[in-house]
């Protein structure tokens, strides 16, 4: 007999009729009883969530539902940056193992991660704290704050011009629309802390848009974005269907419905669930009559493919290859605009054949000019103007130019001057936070503990490394999570090695073991 198909709001309605009355608390092994049981039915009845099911028996590395306060407090005490970005990536998709999410799912199909704790996400960002900021920051309309309805198949914008105050996005909001914050890491020293870390382990920019929808609206036409997406639920709940890619479609389109099919997955988030979605799968979300949604999407991995690198590879392998190799230079056929082209594509001629073999022997010729680690390099520059600065732990305060002791104090300063000596242990800030890169005949060291909460705000942070400097600094990055003396610094002389210190200590690129 073939099953019939339950959509998203009757699976949930059917679902939440099974679930214990407010009166009664039940025990652990009650509750995962009943969500084991819950998940028979999702599977009865929803094929594309049977992945979830498999979740549940291979996450058994859960972190528990520790509070994200707690949990950051104990990530500051993790020595290295790398375990402490790998650790809070766990925590974000747990019960899932990383390994198995990267795998299994990075960049290949949409997964669900649903948690009957409506506190798991609790302190990340709320409605109460979106308020306050209306009330007490700057958030400017268009800059900070999108404000947008679909209805009857029509996206609109509705952003008046100037701050975003209360009477008005309220006024918005109770009217329907949907407000859209852009960069909530400018406003939330937690949204910030958390995407500084997440940074680390993507190897990429880790943003953050936050979404707070009325009951029974949608903000947003089904579109597609080219970053890998996890939604995190923090508030209410949202349905949600999530449709197969249309590659040959521009980026961000807005689709029709009837032009999108069926969904692959349809599914209502509750606070404390998690979606994921891989770049260019179209989605889209809509609120139930019965409640609002807030919801955080961290995104990360835009323009970080292997054609975003191509693009900076090639055009420099070309200069290369026409200045050290005569083939490159070589003029092409004299009739070859006669076979080639759109309007000789259908032809059945021979020279067509010889003229696209010979391209294809040039380009792979072109490989070995390919000056591939400076266009890693250049990645890496890109990357680190994007990234935001680090939220610093308060070991790393204390024991960085921003927790130095020098103040003013009964009428003078005091504790101000140099104190690093040969025997100060030291070490880069975070694993990430600097880079050597040559530029042409000069090394500059790039490094992002200047940069703006406000993304591009500032400029892209570096300074030229004396050539007799350049060993020392790789040594100290490389050496990371080891403190070193800054004796030990490859330099010519104890001077050098300690100038070299504090221009290091000055810019926040590293901090010592025992605050000076």
């Amino acid at each position: 007999m073939e099953r019939k198909h339950m959509s998203a709001f009757s699976l949930y309605q059917t679902l939440s009729t099974d679930a214990p009355s407010p009166g009664t608390k039940p025990s652990q092994r009650v509750m995962l009883d009943n969500i084991c049981t819950m998940w028979q039915k999702v599977i009865q009845w929803s094929a594309p969530c049977s992945a979830m099911a498999s979740l549940l028996h291979e996450g058994q590395c859960c972190m528990g539902d520790t509070a994200l306060d707690a949990l950051l407090a104990d990530l500051a005490n993790v020595n290295n940056s790398r375990e402490r970005a790998s650790k809070l990536f766990q925590w974000l998709v747990n019960p899932v193992p990383a390994k198995s999410f990267f795998s299994e799912t990075w960049e290949k199909k949409p997964i669900l991660v649903q948690r009957k704790n409506s506190d798991y996400y609790k302190g990340l960002f709320s409605t109460a704290e979106f308020d306050r900021m209306l009330r007490k920051e700057d958030v400017q309309y268009g800059v900070n704050l999108d404000v947008t309805s679909y209805t009857n198949g029509k996206r609109k914008t509705h952003n008046p011009a100037g701050r975003a105050l209360p009477f008005t996005v309220w006024d918005f909001y109770e009217n329907g629309c949907s407000l859209r914050l852009l960069n909530p890491q400018a406003f939330s020293s937690t949204v910030w802390n958390v995407l500084s870390i997440l940074q680390e382990y993507f190897g990429s920019m880790a943003g953050a848009n936050v979404y707070l929808t009325p009951p029974g609206t949608q903000g947003f036409a089904p579109h597609y974005d080219d970053i890998e997406a996890f939604v995190v639920q923090l508030e209410g709940k949202k349905h949600w269907r999530v449709y197969n890619p249309r590659w040959a479609t521009e980026r961000s389109t807005n689709f029709n419905q009837i032009d999108i099919g069926k969904p692959i997955l349809e599914v209502v988030l509750e606070a404390g669930d998690l979606l994921y979605f891989p770049r260019g799968f179209i989605h889209q979300g809509d609120c139930l009559p019965d409640a609002h949604s807030l919801h955080v999407t961290i995104s990360s991995f835009q323009k970080n493919s292997w054609g975003d690198l191509l693009q900076k590879v090639v055009p420099v392998a070309l200069e290369i290859a026409m200045e050290e190799d005569v083939e490159f230079r070589k003029g092409l056929p004299l009739d070859y605009l006669t076979y080639m082209g759109v309007q000789n594509s259908d032809k059945a001629d021979p020279r067509r054949t010889q003229f696209l073999s010979q391209i294809q022997r040039l380009m792979k010729k072109l490989a070995t000019y390919s000056p591939v680690d400076a266009a890693v390099d250049q990645k890496a520059r890109d990357f680190f103007h994007d990234c935001l600065p680090p939220m610093l732990t308060p070991e790393e305060l204390s024991s960085s130019v921003q927790g130095a002791s020098a103040r003013w104090e009964h009428g003078q300063v005091v504790d101000v001057g140099s104190q690093i000596t040969a025997q100060t242990r030291v070490r880069v800030l975070r694993a990430g936070c600097a880079r050597l890169c040559s530029d042409g005949e000069a090394v500059n060291l790039y490094y992002t503990t200047e940069n703006s909460r406000v993304y591009h705000k500032e400029e892209l942070k570096s300074f030229e490394v004396k050539a007799e400097h350049t060993d020392a600094i790789e040594f100290l990055i490389h050496s990371y999570p080891k403190f070193l003396t800054v004796g030990s610094f490859p330099c010519d002389s104890t001077e050098d090695k300690v100038a070299l210190a504090e221009l290091l200590f000055e810019r926040g690129i590293i901090h010592t073991a025992e605050p000076l």
